[in-house]
């Protein structure tokens, strides 16, 4: 006769690894969590004992191309001394891949201008941007080819934010169609953590994501009632997190303070540009447009780019470029596309040599073939507008570099494409501005700049960064081949 087993003790709550899926049914939290080293995974689960972050494609594009020559370093190698208008990115030179010589060689077949010609090579790299009567046609872009790769694994497949000019269009379908843009920053926020089933990132050795959820935020055990309309969202997450905080390791709880108090800050911001706009609005007699907002006795309202000025201009940058950063923290999506810009802007307070303020104007009158018959003065002014937009990419830098991922940084497990939708205000399609930040998980070899021979296809590149996402093609739009070097 065998002799039993012995009776296995019920292990106290201190004793017990408290995985993830655990500590999410146990806080009620209606947005998803940056990871916290304090939550090992349980032994029981052999498979994941290795955290790894997942890549991320971050793309940012801003109008009106460059000043190539205060853009491109002067030799190839290690990144020296940056050129004017990456020097804003200094303290980042180690993290940079500056890449020259890339070109689009598409055409454009029927109807269109040459900007909305330039926005549908942009990340589409197609040899032939179509219109079929008022309606373009293009090839699918490498950042819904990017989020197809990663489908399944996040809550959004992509992000597509920001306010292009509305002739511009930089993303497109599997069926050639546009990808709409969403400019509203209030409503972004609401998409990313407003009313969710959450899910907390555990990372296992693969990358594959093992989510938890929960019924939709008012119908859970708890009892706890929906947020309505002019309640802060973050309010509701707030309360859950001091019986998560007593759960956490010191270091922990400090993170989770900070992110929860950012997210906070953050809502709380939008709110206050909103209220602003609204009142600017009204000033003017404007009829508001679309949006309602929730705030007591608020109007509808949606930022128009053209009308901020640069400061208002700046604030919006840096808000939504932070929502795109906490989408990425948080694994809610792991590819962002940010269009930031409009050609029809005027820079009052940043363009100090010539009276001429439009950015359009002053893109024709500083670009020129050949360039010595371009204007200087405006040349110069167009060197300004994109030393100013460089400090705004600085500041997403700054806080990519600053999150960290168990022992590394969200920069470093991401991939950051920063460029323009065409080579220069001229409409230019030759050498553009493109430079990668971040390590890509250690794929990328940074603090360089490499220089390719002209017309190597911009598509090239895609390649590479479907192949570093998962996508394993040899080849997207008119590529030649991988790009190499990288």
């Amino acid at each position: 006769m065998s002799t039993p087993p012995p009776p296995v003790a019920k292990p106290s709550a201190k004793s017990v690894a408290m995985r993830r899926r655990h500590f999410l049914l146990a806080t009620g939290a209606l947005l998803a969590l940056p990871i916290f080293e304090s939550l090992p995974l349980a032994a029981a689960e052999p498979d994941h004992d290795a955290e790894a972050p997942p890549l991320r494609q971050f793309i940012v594009t801003v109008s009106g191309g460059t000043v190539i020559e205060s853009w491109k370093p002067t030799k190839e190698g290690p990144l020296d001394k940056l050129p004017s208008i990456l020097r804003p990115l200094e303290r980042h030179k180690a993290d940079l891949l500056v890449l020259s010589g890339l070109c689009h060689l598409g055409k454009q077949k029927g109807g269109g201008n040459a900007h909305t010609n330039c926005a549908g090579l942009h990340l589409t790299g197609t040899n032939e941007f179509l219109w079929e009567g008022k309606v373009p046609k293009s090839t699918v872009s490498v950042d819904q080819v990017a989020a197809a790769a990663v489908a399944g694994e996040t809550i959004l497949p992509s992000l597509e934010i920001g306010q292009p000019n509305g002739e511009q269009t930089y993303s497109w379908s599997e069926a050639g169609s546009t990808v709409p843009y969403e400019g509203d920053l209030r409503q972004v926020f609401d998409r990313l953590f407003k009313g969710r089933a959450p899910t907390v990132p555990r990372w296992s050795k693969d990358s594959k994501r093992a989510t938890a959820q929960r019924p939709p935020a008012g119908k859970s055990d708890s009892a706890k009632g929906a947020a309505t309309d002019d309640q802060l969202v973050i309010d509701l997450v707030l309360q859950d997190a001091k019986a998560l905080q007593k759960k956490l390791g010191k270091a922990d709880q400090q993170r989770i303070g900070e992110f929860l108090e950012s997210v906070h800050s953050l809502e709380t911001r939008i709110v206050k540009l909103d209220q602003r706009a609204i009142a600017e609005a009204n000033d003017r007699g404007n009829t508001p447009s679309k949006i309602k907002l929730p705030i007591d006795g608020a109007k509808e309202w949606k930022l128009k780019w053209r009308d901020a000025d640069v400061d208002q201009r700046a604030e919006y940058i840096e808000l939504m470029s932070t929502l795109a950063i906490l989408a990425m923290q948080t694994d809610t999506t792991r590819v962002v596309t940010m269009a930031i810009g409009d050609d029809g802007e005027l820079w009052d307070g940043v363009v100090t040599v010539t009276n001429e303020l439009h950015h359009h104007t002053l893109e024709h009158q500083g670009n020129a073939n050949p360039i010595t018959k371009a204007d200087p003065l405006s040349r110069e002014a167009c060197r300004q507008i994109h030393e100013w937009y460089t400090v705004q990419f600085e500041k997403m830098l700054s806080k990519m570099r600053a999150i960290d991922e168990v022992g590394s940084s969200l920069l470093d497990n991401s991939m950051v494409m920063y460029t323009s939708y065409m080579a220069n205000g001229g409409h230019g399609t030759k050498d553009y501005p493109i430079l990668l930040a971040g390590r890509a998980k250690g794929t990328i070899r940074t603090g360089r700049h490499v220089a390719f021979p002209q017309d190597t296809p911009v598509a090239n590149l895609y390649v590479e960064m479907l192949n570093r996402m998962g996508d394993p093609r040899a080849a997207f739009g008119n590529s030649s081949g991988r790009l190499g070097q990288l």
